[in-house]
């Protein structure tokens, strides 16, 4: 076994970054933009009014003001405001010439078409040109992930053609005799396949692009052959399942025969001991256990990292520090542990969990707490780093 902090470091050194594409601006929720976003314009263009109400002079608050245009948003203003004037303006239009205050209308009074300000001001209630941001200014940084909230900006800009980095292809491979697909109904030692499913769901959530392969059989050649045609057709296999010590384990000699170099096989991890990581030149493949909860956790920790490192993205897990809510206490300390929990009164409650075969754990799971190797306890309040999930 080795340390998980150093499989962790071996699969980062790996990452490759893909190449780059344009694609359109409202479907490029989820990529890695690949080049700084500059302004083409300024922002706001003109001086406008931030509310609705009366454009003025400020020295002219104490006087009755004649109403003497209106613009709303979208016009452009004819008229230039005088001493003793005003023009009624809509949120969004440009401020007359003459005028440097908007009142808002809340606070006025309009009788015979002049208007009384009812209530005096502090701010002036324009947002000045250029104040938010400037021709030729970085709206986004490359390197980011894209948001619903960032296609607003490739709007504002007119970036209609997004650079992003391409997606990493992945494909997923299930093991063993036993499973069936969800469609069926098990048999006697069947079980459905759960897992490939799981790591679809987990590889189409970050924006990658999952394929998947099926259900290889526990033979050494129906395995090879699933394994080369994914390879070849991929950047990136998951294998789930056939990568322990059991006599019909096909898998790690199978990479090896696909020119896949091993680069570990064993983490002092809880769950997930028996995960795999290897690579080609441009080929990369994770062999994550068969139990549902560690091949999971194990996305979560090494995988997700890897794809979105390949996508342009240093991927940092959202953590929280939290207090423990009650005690919680483990027999072995030998390996680093990854514990399920709830998040409840702001706190990190441990869900009811059976082991890594408990398919069920991460239902209702909210977070991963860890116990560092060597201890024992957590005491009740103890602050902790809980992981999102």
């Amino acid at each position: 076994m080795i340390k998980f902090e150093k499989a962790y470091n071996i699969v980062k050194k790996s990452i490759i970054v893909l190449g780059t594409e344009y694609v359109p601006f409202f479907e490029s929720v989820n990529r890695v933009l690949a080049e700084d976003v500059k302004s083409d314009i300024e922002m706001p263009p003109f001086d406008k009014s931030a509310v609705d109400g009366y454009a003025c002079k400020a020295e002219d608050l104490d006087l009755h003001l004649e109403i003497i245009d209106v613009i709303q948003a979208g016009q452009t203003p004819l008229k230039t405001v005088e001493k003793g004037q005003c023009t009624h303006i809509m949120t969004g239009a440009p401020v007359p010439k003459g005028a440097d205050t908007v009142v808002m209308v809340e606070y006025t009074e309009v009788i015979d078409n002049k208007v009384k300000i009812q209530r005096k001001q502090s701010k002036s209630n324009i947002s000045y040109r250029a104040e938010d941001v400037k021709e030729g200014q970085t709206v986004l940084k490359k390197g980011i992930l894209i948001k619903p909230q960032h296609i607003a900006i490739f709007a504002s800009v007119g970036y209609t053609n997004v650079l992003v980095f391409k997606k990493p292809k992945v494909g997923i491979i299930s093991t063993g005799d036993e499973l069936v697909e969800p469609n069926e109904k098990p048999g006697l030692s069947k079980i459905r396949n759960s897992n490939g499913h799981q790591l679809m769901a987990q590889v189409a959530n970050m924006g990658a692009k999952p394929i998947n392969y099926g259900i290889a059989k526990d033979t050494y050649d129906d395995t090879f052959n699933i394994v080369t045609k994914a390879l070849a057709e991929n950047d990136v296999i998951l294998l789930t399942g056939g990568v322990s010590v059991g006599e019909f384990d096909f898998v790690p000699e199978v990479l090896e025969k696909a020119g896949i170099k091993i680069l570990f096989d064993s983490i002092a991890v809880t769950p997930g001991k028996p995960t795999t990581f290897g690579k080609s030149e441009t080929k990369f493949c994770f062999g994550l256990p068969g139990n549902p909860v560690s091949s999971f956790v194990q996305f979560e920790l090494l995988a997700k990292p890897f794809l979105y490192g390949m996508m342009g993205y240093e991927f940092k897990a959202p953590e929280i520090k939290l207090p423990v809510a009650e005690d919680y206490t483990r027999k072995r300390t030998e390996r680093k542990a990854f514990v399920p929990v709830h998040i409840i009164n702001g706190e990190a409650k441990r869900v009811e969990y059976h082991g890594s075969a408990h398919i069920h754990a991460l239902s209702t799971a909210e977070g991963l707490i860890y116990f560092p190797v060597g201890k024992e306890i957590l005491k009740k309040g103890e602050l902790v780093d809980v992981r999102q999930i």
